[in-house]
């Protein structure tokens, strides 16, 4: 129950703050409303109007106070202000009796949450009004049995995967340094453990003499073992088969004509630690066009990505991603840009402006990225946006498109090369053509043979090769699909244009 100081409210005021509160649970769409009577808001004076208004925010924001839920947010995050007295505008509305709420509040915080919160009076010329400051506090938070979270201007209840990623984090833990029973290292194929030391003994981070050791001494050595136990990044790192214990843990590639409609697609499964390779050979070798040409007798293909920025995205979405959500990282390529879509967004109060300036190393997974840098794949200076823009700038290319909130990262590549090529910055080899976007050996040597003798017919290009007609027209029917060739003129006297 509210009321002001001495009563002043009579029914018409009740009826008008009735409608008023009615609305906005109605509005909230969090309780069931059984309200008997429709009351109304009546007729008012502006002046009048703007009173209840100003009661309103009072009563506002003491009903979050009297909640607690804002005080456990703040208290499971980094801490924060509370403010009653004043309006979401800043405006100070005052408060009658700041004394009595002085003596109340407190011991009401503290027999709800065990938060012991600083509550100071200020003025503000002949108004008052209470500051609650919250500090962050080391051990989880409940209010009634839930927890809260205090993220930007919004105050969320943590359940189901968030509130088990809160509470490991609270423990000093991640996600993937928890142990997994039942599995041990000699269940392990060993293709991963070899990958790991070739990548490691490449990148000069360890040395042959370091890696001469078996593979249960390697995993303690990266610690990825909880005593008898291992952890599940040791699972996801060089496991042959990591989903049976971590559902979604690969990554699809797809070429869509749009966004609704898939052409082709691929899933990348198996241990996370050779999984990135594996993505770069299946994007470049099946998905994505190289424009050829020659500068003097020195072939050269142009890709939509530059390769060394492609690789630091795709690590980062490995290393970075959110593993408990079950949702596998997604590669989407268009005819004009490439798009790279996984869960685990940015740190807790970092902005897209703070993720492209220069920062520190902030990992989700820990264990995870041990496991790369060791191997010489990654570093962890936190270095990962700017090798991006770097390797984009040296080859050309625009700068990636980075669109995150704290749940999910999305980084988009513009392919500037079809404006490269209206320049006249790609020089001709009779027309260039798609070489490696779904072209196999074949299907090079068949636009070799179209942009040699344009009219060459399909049982020619056959007898050529050593294919059948049938063949040879079924591989042309999936080069015209995928925009590489296209038939000019009838099918008796027309003409090949390989783009």
């Amino acid at each position: 129950m509210f009321t002001t100081s001495n009563n002043s409210f009579g029914s018409t005021e009740i009826n008008y703050l009735e409608n008023r509160f009615t609305n906005m649970a109605i509005a909230a769409n969090r309780y069931l409303i059984k309200n008997v009577n429709d009351p109304s808001l009546g007729n008012f004076t502006e002046e009048k109007e703007i009173e209840l208004e100003e009661f309103l925010d009072y009563a506002k924001i003491f009903m979050v106070i009297l909640g607690h839920e804002e005080i456990c947010g703040f208290a499971n995050a980094q801490g924060g202000m509370l403010e009653i007295g004043r309006n979401d505008k800043g405006a100070t509305i005052g408060l009658t009796d700041a004394a009595k709420l002085m003596e109340v509040l407190p011991n009401k915080i503290r027999n709800a949450t065990g938060v012991l919160a600083d509550v100071d009076i200020h003025d503000d010329g002949d108004k008052q009004y209470i500051v609650i400051t919250v500090k962050s506090y080391p051990s989880p938070v409940t209010y009634h049995g839930r927890y809260y979270y205090r993220s930007g201007s919004t105050n969320q209840e943590l359940t189901g995967h968030a509130l088990d990623e809160f509470m490991l984090r609270k423990l000093g833990k991640t996600w993937d340094g928890v142990p997994v029973p039942y599995i041990t290292e000699s269940e392990f194929e060993r293709d991963a453990f070899r990958f790991f030391k070739k990548k490691a003994i490449e990148s000069t981070r360890l040395s042959k003499e370091d890696l001469d050791i078996d593979d249960a001494t390697l995993l303690e050595s990266l610690l990825l073992t909880e005593g008898k136990y291992l952890k599940r990044a040791a699972i996801l790192l060089f496991h042959q088969n990591p989903e049976q214990w971590v559902p979604g843990a690969f990554i699809k590639i797809g070429y869509f004509e749009n966004d609704a409609e898939v052409v082709y697609q691929d899933e990348i499964r198996g241990p996370l630690i050779s999984m990135p390779d594996k993505v770069l050979d299946t994007l470049y070798t099946k998905y994505f066009k190289g424009y050829i040409s020659y500068k003097g007798i020195q072939r050269i293909e142009a890709y939509p990505v530059a390769r060394s920025a492609l690789r630091e995205a795709v690590l980062n979405a490995v290393v970075h991603k959110d593993y408990g959500t079950g949702v596998p990282i997604q590669i989407r390529v268009y005819a004009d840009k490439i798009v790279i879509y996984n869960t685990g967004g940015l740190p807790v109060n970092w902005t897209v402006e703070k993720l492209l300036s220069s920062h520190g190393s902030n990992q989700r997974n820990p264990m995870i990225a041990g496991g790369f840098f060791r191997s010489g794949m990654i570093e962890t200076w936190g270095r990962g946006i700017h090798k991006i823009f770097a390797a984009c700038e040296e080859e050309g290319k625009p700068a990636p498109v980075f669109d995150a909130s704290n749940s999910e990262m999305m980084v988009t590549f513009i392919d500037n090369r079809p404006q490269q090529k209206a320049n006249g910055n790609s020089n001709d080899f009779g027309a260039n053509f798609g070489a490696n976007f779904g072209v196999n050996e074949t299907q090079k040597k068949i636009l070799d043979l179209m942009v040699a003798n344009p009219s060459v017919k399909a049982l020619e290009i056959a007898e050529a090769i050593g294919f059948t007609k049938r063949n040879v027209e079924y591989t042309i029917r999936a080069l015209k699909k995928a925009g590489i060739v296209e038939r000019e003129g009838a099918a008796k006297n027309g003409r090949w244009v390989v783009k």
